[in-house]
């Protein structure tokens, strides 16, 4: 895999991920839009720790500012 996300948007999903967490905990939301949150949250999460996101590399995205040898 290789990395094809920048380091604002790393941040902006983890922070996104920490506010779905934080909606989740509190009891904000119904029980099945937590449910979703704390899903949506969990990919969000993931995506940023190993900077690999599949719809990106799908659509031929990159945000990072990485070059590639060839």
């Amino acid at each position: 895999m290789t990395k094809n996300m920048g380091e604002s948007d790393r941040m902006n999903r983890t922070i996104v991920a920490a506010v779905f967490g934080i909606i989740f905990c509190s009891n904000i939301a119904s029980a099945a839009l937590a449910i979703i949150l704390l899903v949506i949250a969990g990919i969000l999460f993931l995506t940023s720790f190993i900077r690999f996101c599949p719809l990106y590399f799908h659509i031929g995205i990159k945000t990072c500012s990485i070059v590639e040898k060839k």
